[in-house]
């Protein structure tokens, strides 16, 4: 019972209190005892991780647990941690393999089987598991290949929960490294699942068939006229999956129809959800693909029509942005925005028509920056048709602010006009203040139209703003307060600790051996320990919460049945004249039959087709244009090579190219800006990206890297080419990268080892980054051209990843683009890509970029891709790992200043740490630290030390440790609350490793 309470309801501050005996429980005798501590330490890891990764090997023996309970409670820890980094369990894939085929046998206990099915919920947990191990890795999927044929075979009866453990065989056998007879067994089951009869089987073959689609182009084909009915299926959710796998195979040819089939179902859903999410694909795939630019404008108009005011921020926000950065072709660019005016210019000469307030936002945008564009157009029109919005009743405050904005910007470029001085006389006495304020505004403004003009310049939305971020202007004013004697301003954790103080506080310190009583006599210079104090610890939000219980029943008199058994009833009808439905297909017909040959539906197939069969077949030819062994497949979430219609160039750099950064633009991020709030910071480039050539040199790349350095070539730039490895692994020639001429390069550990050897080239730092920390180089990928190589450089206010590019051949490469992809936790403060116009024959370029993290992990990885130009234009891959170290610098201060950035601090993580015998006292624990940590030692004061840190480029992290009975009890506080954590990981790591 105790444990159960404790993975309920306890919060991530009471976990160290009760982790030591949650850890002695997983050797106890009674198997319910030892699965319950199992399920509570993933509660745990699931509040805060970085508490319970010491304890992995735990986990391992929990994995190997005698009992079956014990071993399906560890899975639940396991796919958490392989999810995030499935690198590190690779070890465990052996295991995972034996327990699912003694499932699949049968050896568990009978009490685990499920409609004769033996354990089908741990076999889906299990095949996930082994899904997230084999992706890319061709060794590790081998030993998974014959327990997944075992489990596509024994799953054979017709019950729902085998058709879950398929589907989740099939999902993993797409995942992982393909192998034609297992690809080949997994289409049979899809074409099960997509011809049956049966609404939730269909479903089922439709979501698979989306997820494989991105790999196997050519199955969609096998089905197309199926999914052609499933687009007037009666069902709304098979609708909605299908206009999904549609989006999934849109390319430039069948984008016109697909996007007309989801604006159709658009009209008739009511639904918020399917609203959201379509609007936002119709709008992703018309800036894609858009064939025109009257074509492209005018979905945009019925996305912002249909999708009213629930679309989501960003797909006006982008839209916009579009039209300001515009293309490569300036041209182009005053086609598109003049289409845009004369568009809304008609829209708006409806008189009774109601638009969304987002729409009409847009609308008045684009009237206010490029009406001046369409020199057939008075400007006094413009002006007319905007205040005519403004007295419309049904146009929100926050529209009619985008809407004066837009007058404001007409009449900059109008010598006089009537509506405007009719505009503010009307709304010079409204009641609504900000509407006063606005005309006001308005009214001096075009007093004097060289301030009106210099103020609102043309097309200058892109151009940068200076910001004073110092308000050095206020200087006069705070000058004259403090002159008359006003008090001068004190900082936060200033008036905070004046605050503590004056008035008692109670001590929420919560009961435990972290800290005993003792603690607060042993002061710091003569003020109160921090351990004595906990002011502003972070109150829980993960307490269960109890609801008010619905006693009322249902109340089911006049509601329409719209499921049954056999789920979603249609409409009577529309059974009405309705054709029999088609026989489940056998699995040997599915493969006999040719591609794009529609079902069999009986012996009485007439061989005339219909009117409304050729119909769907002209439908089908337009709807899977594109997909086949002669043409280019472009699908979304894969590397697209078709060149895209809108290609944004930012106007941004330009214009910071042409002006001199100002001297106080560096100062203008907050301290904590990018982790407390979420907002990047923008940051200058001091060093830039340092183009350097070297020439005719010798390579002495050393062999050894460093511990907290960790470079991990993916598994799949060590196999053989892409192209070769899905030639044998389809069911017939996949046309993923047809019409492209790009080369996934992915070269053989042998030619790894042969080129390796071969390399006559010297790789070196600069002198000034020379006498810096930094690793030792190590190599990130390369082919027969060209090698990749880095080396990390630990400045005082960065990370800076140095990369050398080598040109192993004797003739020149050309074109070479180095591409650093986005990544969820770290940012390049520059632009992440760098172009090499040309290596010469048998050179090194360098580049560098600096890196800050974005989102605090303990360790990540950043991607990337470079692509050169020497016979054909070919691809190498690499990956870079990265630590929550990379970017800790030591933080120097004193004693007092400590207490009081402590006493400003609310986030905070306390832990005790078993000391090894090495570390018999607190200095030599706290070296250890200093050195591992890279932590400043700030003043050691018995048995009590405190220390302190900073993650780039100023989140600070305090940290007080004390030593009693063998334990070290740490204390860690910080204004981001991801970042104590994220430290208390490397700790417990640094003190076990010695």
């Amino acid at each position: 019972m105790a444990l159960t309470i404790v993975s309920q309801i306890f919060p991530r501050e009471m976990i160290p209190a009760v982790l030591p005996l949650i850890e002695d429980k997983l050797q106890h005798s009674k198997e319910i005892i030892r699965r319950k501590a199992v399920q509570a330490l993933y509660k745990f890891y699931l509040i805060a991780p970085n508490q319970v990764q010491h304890i992995h090997d735990k986990f391992r023996k929990a994995l190997c647990d005698r009992d079956a309970g014990v071993m399906a409670a560890s899975l639940h820890i396991y796919l958490q941690m392989i999810k995030e980094n499935s690198s590190g369990y690779k070890d465990l894939t052996g295991s995972f393999v034996t327990i699912l085929k003694q499932v699949v046998g049968g050896k568990l206990p009978i009490d685990f089987n499920y409609h004769s099915v033996p354990a089908p919920w741990l076999q889906i947990q299990l095949l996930r598991i082994l899904g997230l191990l084999g992706k890319d890795d061709p060794r590790t999927s081998e030993l998974m290949y014959d327990v997944l044929d075992e489990s596509l075979r024994r799953a054979e009866i017709n019950h729902n929960i085998t058709y879950a453990i398929l589907f989740e065989c099939v999902q993993t056998i797409y995942t992982i490294h393909p192998k034609s007879e297992l690809l080949e067994k997994a289409a049979k089951c899809i074409g099960k699942f997509v011809l049956s009869p049966k609404i939730n089987l269909k479903y089922l073959g439709l979501k698979a068939l989306t997820y494989v689609i991105q790999q196997d182009p050519n199955l969609a084909l096998q089905h197309q006229m199926t999914i052609i009915e499933c687009l007037d299926h009666p069902d709304p959710i098979i609708k909605r999956e299908t206009l999904e796998l549609l989006y999934r195979i849109t390319n430039g040819q069948n984008v016109i129809v697909i996007v007309q089939k989801m604006l159709d179902y658009l009209k008739e859903s009511k639904e918020e959800y399917a609203i959201i999410s379509l609007v936002g694909k119709i709008a992703e795939l018309a800036e894609k693909y858009a064939p025109d630019n009257e074509w492209f404008i005018q979905t945009m108009n019925a996305v912002f029509s249909v999708g009213g005011d629930v679309v989501h921020p960003d797909i006006p926000n982008n839209f916009l942005r579009l039209l300001a950065e515009g293309f490569d072709d300036g041209k182009e660019d005053d086609q598109l925005r003049i289409y845009a005016v004369q568009s809304y210019l008609t829209l708006l000469e409806e008189e009774d028509a109601l638009y969304p307030q987002k729409f009409l936002q847009v609308m008045s945008w684009v009237l206010g920056e490029y009406s001046s564009l369409v020199t057939d157009v008075d400007p006094e029109v413009v002006l007319t048709k905007l205040h005519n919005l403004l007295k419309k009743t049904f146009v929100t405050p926050e529209t009619k602010a985008w809407i004066m904005a837009a007058v404001t910007k007409t009449a900059s470029r109008a010598s006089c006009s009537k509506t405007v001085d009719k505009l503010i006389q009307e709304f010079s006495n409204s009641l609504d203040t900000c509407m006063r304020q606005y005309a006001f505004e308005l009214k001096h403004l075009c007093e004097d139209k060289s301030l009106m003009k210099n103020l609102l310049p043309f097309d200058a939305s892109c151009n940068d703003m200076v910001v004073d971020a110092s308000l050095s202007f206020l200087d006069g004013f705070v000058a004259e307060g403090l002159g008359r004697g006003a008090a001068p301003y004190k900082p936060h954790h200033q008036r905070q600790e004046e605050k503590l103080s004056q008035e008692k506080a109670l001590n929420f310190e919560p009961y435990g051996l972290s800290f005993g009583s003792s603690v607060s006599s042993s002061g710091i210079t003569g003020r109160q320990s921090p351990t004595g104090l906990s002011f502003g610890s972070d109150t829980s939000g993960n307490s269960a919460e109890t609801g008010h219980k619905e006693t009322n029943t249902l109340k089911l008199e006049g509601v329409r049945k719209l499921w049954g058994k056999e789920g979603y009833l249609p409409k009577k009808e529309n059974k009405v004249g309705k054709e029999n439905e088609p026989q489940t297909v056998s699995c040997g017909s599915l493969l006999a039959g040719q591609v794009g040959d529609p079902p069999a539906s009986g012996s009485d197939q007439v061989a005339s087709l219909s009117e409304e069969d050729k119909e769907k077949q002209q439908l089908a030819s337009t709807l899977f244009i594109g997909l086949g062994s002669n043409a280019g497949v472009s699908l979304m979430g894969k590397v697209d090579t078709a060149t895209q219609k809108f290609k944004r160039k930012s106007k941004i750099n330009e214009t910071q190219s042409s002006e001199e950064p100002s001297d106080f633009q560096s100062s203008a991020a907050s301290d904590f800006g990018p982790l407390l709030d979420t907002v990047p910071i923008i940051m200058e480039d001091c060093e830039g990206s340092i183009h350097t050539r070297l020439r005719k040199a010798s390579l002495c790349s050393s062999d050894t890297v460093e511990d907290n350095l960790a470079f991990e070539t993916p598994q799949s730039l060590k196999k053989s080419g892409l192209d070769d490895r899905l030639s044998d692994s389809r069911l017939s020639q996949s046309s993923l990268f047809a019409g492209s001429n790009i080369e996934i390069f992915r070269p053989s550990p042998s030619a790894q080892c042969e080129s390796a050897s071969k390399t006559p080239l010297v790789l070196s730092l600069p002198e000034e980054l020379e006498e810096l920390t930094h690793s030792e180089v190590a190599e990130l990928c390369q082919s027969d051209a060209l090698a990749l190589y880095l080396c990390k450089v630990w400045t005082d206010d960065s990370l800076l990843l140095t990369v050398f590019v080598s040109n192993k051949t004797t003739s020149a490469l050309n074109a070479v683009n180095l591409v650093f992809e986005e990544a969820e936790h770290f940012q390049i403060l520059e632009s992440p890509t760098y172009q090499f116009p040309v290596i010469e024959a048998q050179s090194v370029e360098r580049c560098q970029k600096r890196v800050c993290m974005d989102k605090i992990c303990t360790q990540g990885i950043l991607s990337g891709f470079i692509n050169y130009q020497s016979e054909m234009e070919t691809r190498l891959e690499f990956s870079i790992t990265l630590s929550l170290l990379d970017f800790i610098r030591p933080m120097e201060m004193t004693t007092e200043d400590f207490g009081k950035l402590w006493l400003s601090l609310s986030n905070d993580v306390k832990q005790n740490i078993k000391m090894s015998s090495s570390q018999d006292s607190l200095s030599a624990a706290l070296n250890t630290l200093q050195q591992k940590l890279k932590l400043h030692i700030v003043d050691v004061i018995g048995n009590e030390g405190i220390l302190a840190c900073q993650l780039l480029p100023s989140v600070p992290c305090l940290l007080h440790g004390r030593t009693h009975s063998g334990m070290l009890a740490l204390w860690f506080r910080s204004p981001c609350s991801a970042l104590p954590d994220g430290l208390l990981y490397h700790c417990q790591k640094v003190m076990e490793e010695s």
